[in-house]
């Protein structure tokens, strides 16, 4: 007749109970060596479409087609009939930009208040199986800057072409289920342009000082 032996069924549970924290540590290391990297990759790269496609709506919408080139850039011409000085209107500039950021921040909050789904396919690259999806949230960092540039590109012979850009710099919190991380996102907008016959002037132009630059904290 077999007794019964506490000791043994002790030393049994316990050897159970280390199998499966063992199982549970293998199961954390393998999601986060080889799932969570791609959830973080596959989620960033939503994150920056989502966000760049933000920023796009808010120029279009604050400027749309209304911002003459010759209403931001003042052009003098010398008695050759040359360009002799190109100076920027940087109180309009400055406007623009307070505006442009203000409208920024308040399409990003908006988002925020909704969930972005990635789907899991995705990750484990697969068809076939259905997978759910998960939730990712984006959330403004505080910040919005926004600047100026300019570029000058030759365009045929004896002529030029410069192009003014909006450089709108923003900083988001990308939260997924146990993973989160900061990014920053740049986004160059090109807003007006015009062709230069002739040569372009050594000092041609002078942009907002980049302590002028507007930034917004929410």
């Amino acid at each position: 007749m077999l007794r019964y032996n506490p000791y043994f069924r002790k030393k049994q549970w316990i050897l159970w109970l280390i199998i499966i924290i063992g199982i549970i540590l293998y199961i954390f290391n393998f999601i986060d060596k080889n799932i969570r990297p791609t959830v973080l990759t596959l989620s960033e790269i939503k994150a920056r479409a989502i966000t760049t496609e933000t920023i796009n709506k808010s120029v279009k919408k604050k400027i749309g087609k209304d911002i003459n080139y010759n209403d931001l850039i003042f052009v003098r011409y010398g008695t050759d009939g040359k360009v002799a000085l190109m100076q920027a209107n940087t109180i309009l500039m400055n406007n623009i930009a307070a505006e442009v950021a203000l409208e920024v921040q308040k399409e990003l909050t908006d988002i925020s208040a909704s969930k972005i789904e990635v789907p899991l396919k995705n990750v484990f690259d697969t068809q076939i199986l259905r997978l759910p999806s998960i939730k990712l949230t984006i959330v403004p960092q505080g910040a919005v800057s926004v600047d100026f540039a300019t570029e000058f590109k030759q365009s045929g012979i004896n002529q030029t072409r410069h192009r003014i850009y909006l450089v709108i710099n923003t900083s988001i919190r990308m939260i997924v289920p146990l993973i989160s991380d900061d990014i920053e996102i740049t986004t160059n907008i090109p807003i007006a342009e015009t062709i230069i016959v002739g040569d372009v002037p050594e000092q041609y132009i002078e942009l907002p000082k980049e302590e002028d630059a507007i930034e917004i904290v929410d």
